[in-house]
This record gives structure tokens, C-alpha cells and sequence, in this order.
């Protein structure tokens, strides 16, 4: 299970320390069981440990303890086959990722006993402990270093066709594999978990396209943090406008919820999803003709217009058609509360002539201040805003035909903005904020809060 929070919204995929200074738009919490999950897909069930596996080459086996004391050797010994290769992760607080591998390893050679000579098969069972820890934080990369590899050899069991094999061989096998395997394989865990932090930075580090509205550029923000129960993660979600440039926003930090039984928490803050909103809502002024057969509101609201015009005001009732645009004025601003999202939009309405000497008759211009709903949902890996008129506040900016008393025109430039811009908006929300691919782990069966 998956949680999106705005405080943001939060995605309830993980936890942060209310004590974490927060320097970034997004944080993000991944459980134990979810960053098991992703260390086993990457590299257990992707082949990466059977392959950096594959070419492990171990010494030669010399000893005594052969058929009727023969000399012994085993040579040629390599890796045949990782058989039932599992995973576990413990969080260490404060350290990093205590990561446990068990395994079978089929090994395969020649054994010479005396003057027999014949294939041998060993099959040993291993069990690798690392402390894996991030460091050296530079430009959204971090490296990791493994620490206190422990190997331990447990079962082994030995088959040539013969048969012909002493205890005191498999003794002999036991011993030197126990003296030569960790030294062979702590250096190839330490080479998959390189490969794995540069597969998994992929998934934090990277430029979304907006639409054709401009980018958003996902980097991991400082070095990955621990406590006994999350990973933490610290993004900057730094959003660019078509041409590269940056639309600022507050990154303020925040106390978050328990991670309780969820894989992961993805926290979105409010002044992030305000530089979003200003990105995608950057649209040019909407202007059509107030004719009967266009909008019903703009028709209701020609028809007021007239009622509150000065009787000497020829001109509003003219043969030349009336216009009508609609600006938006400033950037949206967000609002969250608890199980609730609202945006305060500011929009200009103006309603004028356009004159046979190609000037222009203002006959008002007017400030709509609106309280829109917003409903929240995740689609395909994105967050989807859609906004429903919920309040409107007219105040009278100018007019050049002495318009003074608008209150008649509420509910009309309401219902004009509910028709002609509500959709336009709610098009250019459609295709959604792209959020980053945190760790490879899906936005599925996501429960968002606010």
C-alpha cells in the first residue's frame, strides 16, 4: 500500500524524523519491508548477483585424505549456479542498510585422487552480512561503501560419480572454501550494491517533461538518512518553464505522519505544488465574442450589463458586438487543511468595444477573486488536480462609461467563468504532476491525504 500526503499532499506508499531539517519540495519515507523489495528485485531477481557471480574463479584445493591416503587436489573450481538466492534488509539508525544474503553455490572441478581422476560437485551454503552506507552527498549523487562484510559457510556437500571420497576430504574442502570464499565474495557484494546505487540514483535524479508546459527536475537533495523503521529521502523538485527558467518556491520543512503499515510516504508541499500549478496555469487571455449563441453566461451577462449602464450610455447598447476577455491575474496559491485542497485564483474580466477608429471602449473591467475545490487523484503516476468553482468575490477595477454599482453581475460572471475558463484550466491540469519513480516502487493502490 502506497500513501500520497499534500502539506502537503501525502502519498502513503514511508516516514519522516519531525526533527529533519527539510531543505526540498519532496520528502519521501521507504519501509523495510519496501526497500526489501527493492534491493531483492534488483539484485536477486534481475540476475545481477548470479552474473557478477558467474566468473568467481576459487583457488586450487591441495591436500591429504584421499582414497587410502592418496594426495588430493581439486582444481579448475568455479561457480556453476546460485541456487535459492534470498534477501533481507535491517535498517540500522543513523548507520545505513544492513543488507543479508543466503544462498546455495553449485561449484563444479576436477578432483584428482591419486592417480583417479574425475568431475566434482560441491554445493555449499552461504550467508553474507554487509552494513551498506551512503556517503560523500555531491550534486544529487551519493556514493555507497560496504562495511563489516561477514561470510559465513554453513552445509557442504561434495559428489563425484565414483563415490570414492572421505570424510576427511570434504573437511579438507570445507576449511580452505571457509579460508578463500569471503575474500572472493565481499568484493562482488560490493561491486552489485555500486552497480544498484547507480541503477536506483537513476530513479531520483531525473527531468520529467510537464506537458509542453516546461520540466521538472527530481534530484536527490542531501545523503539518504536512517531511523529502525524508514528510509529517508530528500528531493528538490525544481520546476522550469519552457527555455529553463526555475519558478521559485517555498520549501519550508514539516512534521509527518507514522509510517505505520504502509511502503512508502511521498510528501508533496504546498509551496512545490504552487510553483507546478503556476507552471501549468501560465495561459494566454481568453477572449470571444458576447453573442447569444457562445456562452449562456456571457449572454446573462451582456444582458445585466444594460440594466446598469447610465442612461446617456449610447454606446453599451451599440450595433458593434460586445467582447469579453478573461485574464488571469498573478499565480494561484494552494490552500491545504486537514482532508481539503482549495486554490484562491485572481481573474480579470473585461467587457469591451472595439470602436471603427480600432480603439478600445472599456465599458468594465473587473477583479473575480475565486475559491475553487480541488479533488486530488493519482492517474498512471500522476497526481491530477481538477477545480470546481466554489466562491466568488467582484470588485470593480475600472470603467470607462461610469459603471459604478456591479453587484447585479455576480452570479452572471460566475456562471460565465464556470463555462468558458473552469474547462480550460482543468484541460491544461489533465495531464497531471509527474512524480519521481521513487526507488523503482509503483504508485499503486495509493491512499492520498491532505
Amino acid at each position: 500500500m502506497t500513501v500520497l500526503k499534500l502539506f502537503g499532499i501525502i502519498f502513503f506508499c514511508g516516514l519522516l524524523s519531525p526533527s529533519q531539517e527539510v531543505l526540498s519540495g519532496l520528502s519521501c519515507a521507504v519501509s523495510p519491508m519496501a526497500m526489501q523489495n527493492v534491493l531483492s528485485d534488483a539484485i536477486i531477481h534481475n540476475g545481477l548477483l548470479q552474473q557478477h557471480l558467474q566468473g568467481l574463479v576459487l583457488p586450487n584445493i591441495m591436500g591429504e585424505g584421499g582414497l587410502l591416503n592418496s594426495p588430493t587436489s581439486i582444481t579448475g573450481l568455479h561457480l556453476v549456479q546460485v541456487q535459492l538466492p534470498r534477501l533481507s534488509v535491517v535498517l540500522l539508525p543513523g548507520i545505513g542498510v544492513q543488507l543479508t544474503i543466503g544462498a546455495k553455490l553449485q561449484l563444479s572441478g576436477k578432483c584428482l585422487v591419486g592417480l583417479l581422476s574425475e568431475l566434482i560437485d560441491i554445493l555449499v551454503d552461504v550467508n553474507i552480512t554487509a552494513n551498506i552506507k551512503c556517503t560523500n552527498f555531491e550534486s544529487g549523487t551519493v556514493q555507497v561503501v560496504t562495511e563489516d562484510c561477514l561470510c559465513i559457510l554453513g552445509a557442504i556437500k561434495i559428489k563425484v560419480l565414483s563415490g570414492l571420497l572421505t570424510l576427511s576430504v570434504n573437511e579438507m574442502v570445507l576449511r580452505q572454501l571457509t579460508a578463500t570464499l569471503p575474500a572472493l565474495l565481499c568484493p562482488v557484494v560490493d561491486i552489485v550494491m555500486n552497480l544498484v546505487n547507480i541503477q536506483l540514483l537513476g530513479t531520483l535524479n531525473a527531468v520529467i517533461p510537464v506537458g509542453t508546459a516546461g520540466t521538472i527536475h527530481y534530484q536527490l537533495a542531501s545523503v539518504p538518512y536512517t531511523s529502525g523503521k524508514f528510509l529517508g529521502l530528500d528531493l528538490d523538485g525544481a520546476v522550469k518553464q519552457v527555455g529553463g527558467i526555475t519558478i521559485p518556491h517555498d520549501s519550508s520543512p514539516s512534521a509527518l505522519p507514522p509510517l505505520t503499515d504502509r511502503l512508502m510516504l511521498l510528501v508533496l508541499r504546498p509551496g512545490f505544488l504552487n510553483a507546478i500549478l503556476a507552471l501549468l496555469l501560465r495561459m494566454p487571455p481568453q477572449t470571444f465574442p458576447c453573442t447569444p449563441d457562445i456562452f449562456s453566461g456571457a449572454n446573462h451577462l451582456h444582458e445585466a450589463l444594460w440594466t446598469i449602464a447610465p442612461a446617456g450610455c449610447s454606446t453599451c447598447r451599440g450595433t458593434n458586438p460586445l467582447n469579453i476577455k478573461l485574464t488571469l491575474g498573478g499565480n494561484p496559491l494552494i490552500l491545504l487543511e486537514e482532508n481539503k485542497a482549495s486554490v484562491e485564483l485572481s481573474v480579470l474580466i473585461q467587457l469591451f468595444l472595439n470602436r471603427l477608429d480600432g480603439s478600445v471602449l472599456n465599458l468594465l473591467l473587473l477583479k473575480a477573486d475565486l475559491g475553487l475545490n480541488v479533488r486530488v487523484s493519482i492517474v498512471g503516476g500522476r497526481l491530477v488536480l481538477r477545480l470546481a468553482l466554489h466562491s466568488t468575490s467582484l470588485s470593480l477595477e475600472s470603467s470607462d462609461v461610469g459603471i459604478s454599482n456591479i453587484s447585479i453581475l455576480k452570479s452572471h460572471c460566475s456562471s460565465l467563468l464556470v463555462e468558458t475558463l473552469l474547462p480550460v484550466m482543468n484541460g491544461a491540469l489533465s495531464i497531471g504532476i509527474p512524480l519521481p519513480n521513487v526507488l523503482g516502487i509503483p504508485l499503486i493502490k495509493v491512499d492520498v491525504q491532505i
